[in-house]
């Protein structure tokens, strides 16, 4: 393997970090990278909320579902959809905009997936840990106000930034069959697949260090589907302007 995949290979979620800080041209180096990653039509539909105000960073916790890692870790970065700094660009230079298209909700949304994923593998190349927050979107109307975010900008996910201090095993994913398919969407072997993931995971999570559990991929995945996950981001997309055509 290159040296590439295999930093890709070793991801984890590091939820505990040293007190120390990361330098600030350390971050910086870290964002443009993530602004070199592929953006739909070059539209960069995106920005990053460093916050670094200690009761906002106190408040986030709270907000994301009680998880004091957004205030421990050395940094905290918010990225968010930006559908308004590109449509007021092409307002202003003569376009007569539509707003509010499912699409530009996609394409902003796509455009900060693919931006994080850049900035987490440009810090964990220089040895920092990192941990994407969902959470931010439990309470998305509250986190919106507290970071100010204008209409046609919506809070995306998280991310911890920090050096280490715990050193957790990886987490098995699918097998590639499961999610490799030839030509067409085949699933014949994908209940045995499944079966099988089950399996690894029961023993990952019966000897993983930090926590032990008796559950497998497909328990963990039950509470996903039985009842309705964050059922208020509809709403809160439309009042941000997005998804109304």
């Amino acid at each position: 393997m290159n040296p590439i995949i295999d930093q890709l290979s070793r991801h984890r979620s590091i939820r505990k970090f040293q007190p120390r800080a990361i330098p600030r041209q350390s971050l910086e180096a870290f964002v443009r990278a993530g602004q070199c990653a592929a953006t739909s039509s070059h539209v960069q539909a995106y920005s990053i909320i460093h916050v670094v105000n200690p009761d906002n960073r106190a408040r986030l916790a709270e907000l994301a579902g009680g998880q004091p890692y957004i205030a421990e870790c050395s940094d905290f970065l918010v990225f968010c959809a930006d559908m308004k700094r590109p449509t007021e660009a092409a307002e202003r230079a003569g376009a007569d905009v539509v707003r509010g298209m499912t699409e530009q909700l996609l394409v902003a949304s796509i455009d900060t997936a693919l931006m994080a994923q850049n900035v987490a593998i440009a810090a964990e190349s220089e040895g920092v840990g990192i941990c994407y927050i969902g959470g931010i979107r439990n309470n998305p109307a509250e986190v919106s106000e507290l970071l100010r975010l204008p209409e046609h900008v919506y809070p995306v996910f998280g991310m911890c930034l920090g050096y280490p201090n715990q050193d957790p095993e990886v987490k098995p994913r699918l097998p590639l069959p499961a999610i490799l398919k030839e030509d067409y969407y085949q699933d014949t072997r994908d209940a045995e697949l499944v079966a099988e993931f089950d399996a690894t995971m029961h023993r990952y999570y019966q000897v993983r260090t930090g926590g032990n559990k008796d559950s497998n991929w497909s328990e963990q995945l039950k509470p996903l589907f039985t009842s309705k996950l964050r059922p208020h981001m509809q709403s809160f997309l439309r009042d941000r302007g997005f998804g109304k055509q």
